[in-house]
């Protein structure tokens, strides 16, 4: 799948500028007539991908459909299968020892695709800020977070994350993330391998994972990998205490959710 728009964080422009050069409408109209859409999947507006295509406008006062521009009217945000950013997109799947991950690679310099360095390994992104904050990460460091996943505690939100490891990495340090969590999609510049499957709460490597263990992420190869000797494997792992993750927010009314869900990697289905 090409890259075909620069919007933040992989680009300067915002989501306005976006729908200015052409938007979704155009968008889809490339990837269909690429052929890499299927274009006969059941929407809300009925069967077929083809309506995306139409942009909405106002024909004297009232809601009208039109045919989105048949060309960019902005290359620097949005361009066409011929003429991509990239020919492959801001997506990588990397596979090691470690399990399988995704990565979001559209924001990340090339200076930082490959990061090989030491664990640092924590089971709550509040413990992360602590650290991070008495300075205990200001050096090359691959920061594991570990029990985030759907069966671990419902897969919340990792973004908070993003500010101190990109400030570690202005820093001069080589940084990385690795979680069996997920973080949003504004996330970019630090490289984060994310929805780590298996998860760490069902017998995932990561729950093997010590501090001082040397990782490597490399999204170029595609690859993440424990560079530990070879006893790692006979490690037993980690049992973490999750009763917090039982209690308050309504989290008891979704305890059976969290107990029959699949992995990331699947979709975090309940059953």
């Amino acid at each position: 799948m090409p890259l075909l728009a620069r919007i933040y964080p992989n680009g300067s422009a915002d989501v306005n500028h976006f729908h200015a050069a052409g938007g979704m409408g155009f968008l889809i109209r490339e990837l269909l007539s690429a052929g890499l859409l299927h274009g006969d999947v059941m929407t809300v507006s009925g069967n077929g991908l083809s309506a995306y295509t139409q942009e909405p406008w106002l024909d004297e006062g009232k809601l009208a459909w039109r045919a989105a521009p048949t060309d960019s009217l902005d290359r620097e945000v949005l361009r066409p299968v011929s003429d991509p950013f990239s020919p492959e997109g801001g997506l990588k799947l990397l596979t090691g020892n470690l399990g399988r991950s995704v990565i979001k690679v559209s924001a990340v310099s090339e200076l930082h695709r490959v990061v090989e360095a030491p664990a640092r390994v924590f089971e709550d992104q509040d413990q992360v800020s602590k650290a991070f904050k008495a300075g205990e990460l200001d050096r090359d460091v691959v920061v594991v977070v570990r029990f985030q996943g759907p069966r671990a505690n419902g897969m919340p939100e990792l973004h908070s994350l993003t500010p101190a490891l990109s400030v570690l990495q202005k820093r001069g340090f080589h940084v990385a993330l690795v979680t069996d969590g997920r973080m949003s999609g504004a996330s970019g510049s630090v490289p984060a391998a994310i929805q780590l499957v298996p998860e760490s709460v069902c017998g995932g490597a990561l729950a093997k994972v010590r501090d001082g263990d040397v990782i490597r992420l490399d999204s170029i190869a595609g690859t993440l990998q424990l560079l530990s000797g070879a006893d790692w494997m006979q490690r037993q792992p980690v049992r973490p205490d999750l009763q917090a993750n039982a209690i308050g927010h309504g989290r008891e009314l979704f305890a059976m959710f969290r107990a029959s869900s699949t992995d990331a990697e699947s979709g975090a289905r309940c059953g």
